[in-house]
């Protein structure tokens, strides 16, 4: 599986990464409305505007929806789960679920955590938090 990578292909994703490697999860906010969007895009989605800044999000949500993907029929033991997060912001974000993923459910309280990619780059992922409340 390949490491992911910024692009400038579309537009450019640099705060995003820059926050990655302070392993903090920065995501766009529209100026207009303070709403986070995600994925990045040029435009608001909320308004259609340019006026996108980037911010720091908590990282705490709750379990949107989530799948489990078995990468290969040979290895079984090699599943991920991989969950779509709603994150305090309003937001959704989708990253793999670390550690036991048996206790997956929607409604789940997660929090930010970091996967340390084959590159040794970390990368966001979550982990269930037992502190938080269920949804």
């Amino acid at each position: 599986m390949g490491v992911p990578q910024p692009s400038l292909r579309y537009m450019d994703t640099q705060p995003f990464w820059d926050g990655v490697r302070e392993r903090r999860l920065v995501l766009q906010v529209c100026s207009d409305t303070r709403r986070f969007q995600h994925p990045p895009r040029p435009v608001s989605i909320f308004t259609g505007s340019r006026r996108l800044e980037w911010a720091q999000v908590s990282g705490r949500g709750h379990v949107a929806a989530f799948t489990i993907v078995a990468p290969s029929r040979a290895n079984p033991a090699e599943r991920q789960c991989i969950v779509t997060v709603t994150l305090e912001e309003g937001v959704r974000i989708a990253g793999k679920l670390l550690g036991p993923h048996a206790a997956a459910m929607v409604g789940a309280p997660v929090r930010l955590a970091w996967e340390i990619m084959a590159n040794g780059e970390p990368y966001p992922a979550f982990e269930l938090d037992p502190s938080g409340e269920r949804t």
